[in-house]
C-alpha cells in the first residue's frame, strides 16, 4: 500500500509543479508586459513577438510527430484558435485593466472547465472535487467582491476581454486532455502558432505600424517568449494532460494570488484584509487538490 501510494504521488508531484510555476508565471507577466508597452511595444505587437519567439523552437521540437496533426484536425485547429483568441485577450486585459479583478475574472474558468469536461469528457468530479471546487469559487467571490463596482459582472472592455480570455482557456484545456494520447510539444505548439496566426491576422487587418522601439525592449521581448511563455506553456499543457481539468483548474488558481501580491508590491492597487481571505481560501483550494492523490487516482 504504501510503495502504491509513493508511486501516485511521484506521478502527480511533476504535473502539480508544472502547473504552479505557470500560475506563478501567468500571475506575475502583467509587469513586463506594461514594462514593453511603456517602451513602445503595444499589446498586439508584445502578444505576437513573445508568442513567435516560443512558436520557432516550439516548432522544430513538435516537428517529428507533426502526422499526429491528422489524427485530430478539428480539435487541434479548436485549440489554436481558443489559444489565439484567449492569449490576446488576456494580454489586452492586463495591460489596461486592474490587474486583481482581470485575473479573478479570468479565473472563473474553473467552473467553465469543470462543466465542460462533465459534458464532453465525462469527468464527473467527486464530492470532495466539487467541495475543492467550491472553495476555490467562493475564494474568488472574497477577491472580486467591490461595493463600488457591485456584482462581479463585466463592467469594461478590460473586463470582457479578461472573462471571454477565461472561458477560451477553459476550452483549449478540455481539448487538451481529449487529446491526451498526443505528444505534448506538438500541443504546445499548436498553442504558440495559433496565437502567432491569430494576432498577425489581426494586426494585418488593423494595419498597425511595424514598432520602433529600442534594442533593450527587443531583447526583454525575446527573452519573456523565448524563456517565459516557452515554459511555461509546456507547463501547462503537460500538466493538464496528466490530471483531471476540475483539479488542475483549482492548481492554477494560484495565479490569483501570484497577481494579487505582486500587483500590491508593484503597483498603488491596494488588496484588502477580505481579499486576502479570498487568497488564502484559493490557496487552501489549491493544497487540497495537490494533496488528493489517492482519490484522484480512484477516480480515474
Amino acid at each position: 500500500m504504501n510503495s502504491s501510494s509513493n508511486i501516485l504521488k511521484a506521478n502527480t508531484f511533476f504535473p502539480v509543479i508544472a502547473l504552479l510555476w505557470a500560475a506563478t508565471f501567468w500571475g506575475v507577466v502583467w509587469y513586463p508586459l506594461r514594462l514593453l508597452e511603456t517602451a513602445g511595444l503595444n499589446g498586439l505587437w508584445t502578444t505576437w513577438v513573445i508568442f513567435t519567439v516560443a512558436a520557432l523552437p516550439g516548432l522544430w521540437m513538435a516537428w517529428s510527430k507533426r502526422a499526429e496533426l491528422l489524427e485530430q484536425p478539428g480539435l487541434m485547429l479548436l485549440i489554436a484558435a481558443a489559444n489565439g483568441w484567449l492569449n490576446v485577450a488576456f494580454v489586452l486585459a492586463v495591460l489596461d485593466g486592474n490587474v486583481v479583478r482581470v485575473l479573478l475574472l479570468f479565473y472563473l474558468s474553473p467552473l467553465w472547465s469543470t462543466l465542460l469536461a462533465w459534458w464532453w469528457l465525462g469527468e464527473k468530479p467527486s464530492r470532495f472535487g466539487l467541495a475543492t471546487l467550491a472553495v476555490a469559487m467562493i475564494g474568488a467571490l472574497f477577491m472580486l467582491w467591490n461595493p463600488e463596482l457591485g456584482f462581479p459582472w463585466p463592467q469594461d472592455e478590460a473586463d470582457w476581454f479578461a472573462i471571454t480570455a477565461g472561458m477560451g482557456f477553459s476550452l483549449s484545456n478540455v481539448a487538451m486532455r481529449r487529446l491526451k494520447h498526443l505528444s505534448d510539444p506538438l500541443k504546445a505548439a499548436v498553442v504558440w502558432w495559433g496565437v502567432v496566426i491569430v494576432v498577425g491576422a489581426w494586426l494585418l487587418f488593423t494595419q498597425a505600424p511595424w514598432p520602433h522601439i529600442s534594442s533593450d525592449a527587443w531583447i526583454g521581448a525575446i527573452v519573456l517568449g523565448g524563456v517565459g511563455i516557452f515554459t511555461a506553456t509546456l507547463a501547462v499543457v503537460y500538466g493538464v494532460t496528466k490530471m483531471p481539468v476540475h483539479r488542475s483548474a483549482v492548481i492554477l488558481l494560484f495565479e490569483l494570488v501570484a497577481g494579487a501580491v505582486s500587483a500590491q508590491l508593484l503597483t498603488d492597487e491596494v488588496v484588502t484584509s477580505v481579499e486576502w481571505f479570498g487568497g488564502g481560501l484559493i490557496m487552501l483550494a489549491a493544497y487540497l487538490s495537490a494533496r488528493n492523490v489517492e482519490k484522484i487516482a480512484g477516480e480515474e
